[in-house]
């Protein structure tokens, strides 16, 4: 798939609290269900694995994924990874009856497919072996730290030496002041999911953040109208696009 960059004027941001609102719009009034926007994000997730690693065919993909749904969009780029020829690995922070609703959805497909489910027990290992490392660990929710095994999953990830490719925002990263808890993925490239949370334009997360792209979730513009946001036809070319920090407005 060829690289698409935005080519409008800027890139509107929004703030945790706004994002959450837009999703409480999309289910409670627009009737788009949680399930098909974590299908979406997952999707433009694998995509941008795919275009990262020039090619899937038996590389090792581990996947640190999360109880919500962040977790959950990390669970579907999963299964369309390996459907796609990727070796990939299962990392959950969390045992399964744990997951939310959604996620628990996604892993039980990835079950019945066979595709290897581990602990943060093997993290160290599986990540150390992979070819590129998927954190869809922790979302705009973040309130603090992250805790006990995802810090640890973080740190194991950080320091394996493979790259790491994150959803919506690096986890540990703070989604409105752009400041990196201890510790924060550091990630090569950032997909962030309908609009880019304010905390990735900050100064301060640009160690963290890497490369920024931005995939669509099928946000309708109206989501976004109480906020006096208009973020236009982003996704007119492609529903996957590189930002460049000239062209956001924070």
């Amino acid at each position: 798939m060829p690289e698409q960059t935005a080519r409008l004027d800027f890139v509107p941001a929004v703030t945790a609290a706004q994002m959450r609102e837009v999703d409480r719009i999309m289910v409670e009034d627009l009737g788009i269900s949680l399930l098909q926007m974590m299908e979406n994000a997952g999707r433009a997730f694998a995509e941008l694995t795919r275009m990262h690693m020039s090619g899937l065919n038996r590389r090792r993909v581990a996947v640190l994924a999360g109880r919500g749904g962040n977790g959950g969009g990390g669970l579907a780029a999963a299964r369309r990874l390996a459907i796609w020829g990727a070796d990939v690995r299962i990392v959950l922070a969390h045992p399964k009856g744990a997951l939310a609703e959604a996620p628990a959805h996604q892993l039980a497909s990835l079950r019945a497919m066979g595709v290897p489910v581990n602990g943060p027990a093997e993290a160290v290992s599986l990540v150390a072996e992979s070819d590129v490392v998927l954190d869809a660990l922790l979302g705009y929710s973040l309130d603090g730290p992250p805790r006990e095994v995802e810090a640890d999953l973080i740190r194991a990830a950080n320091s394996s030496g493979v790259p790491v490719l994150a959803l919506d925002l690096p986890s540990g990263l703070d989604p409105d002041r752009g400041l990196p808890h201890d510790p924060t993925i550091r990630a090569a490239r950032t997909m962030a999911l309908a609009l880019p949370k304010v905390g990735l334009l900050r100064p301060e997360a640009a160690g963290y953040v890497g490369e920024l792209w931005l995939a669509d979730i099928s946000v309708p513009a109206s989501a976004y109208e109480r906020f006096g946001i208009n973020p236009g036809p982003l996704f007119a070319e492609s529903d996957l696009i590189r930002i460049t920090q000239g062209l956001i407005d924070g």
